[in-house]
């Protein structure tokens, strides 16, 4: 499974992510300005979007594809899709 393999990576995304929301906190309890919880809330939520769409390009690639049998039009159909899928999570 693709999130055994990149356990590693994963959860080092997710402790930076969990860094992150925790700045959020800090901002909010030193009472800091809108603007400034807002972009450190804007910045977790782009991280936290990143590893969705790592995920879900690896759900494609693992289990809806089968690599080993995927004609060239299908490999093209998957690209196009693990691209939307990122812009979509952008």
């Amino acid at each position: 499974m693709h999130t055994i393999e990149s356990k590693k990576k994963l959860i080092a995304r997710v402790r930076r992510i969990r860094g992150q929301l925790e700045a959020v906190e800090r901002a909010l309890e030193g009472e800091h300005g809108c603007a400034e919880v807002l972009q450190t809330v804007t910045s977790a939520r782009g991280a936290l979007n990143g590893l969705v769409g790592e995920l879900i390009e690896g759900h494609i690639r693992t289990h809806v594809v089968d690599p080993e049998r995927t004609t060239a039009p299908q490999r093209e159909a998957v690209e196009e899709l693990v691209q939307i899928v990122r812009a979509y999570v952008k």
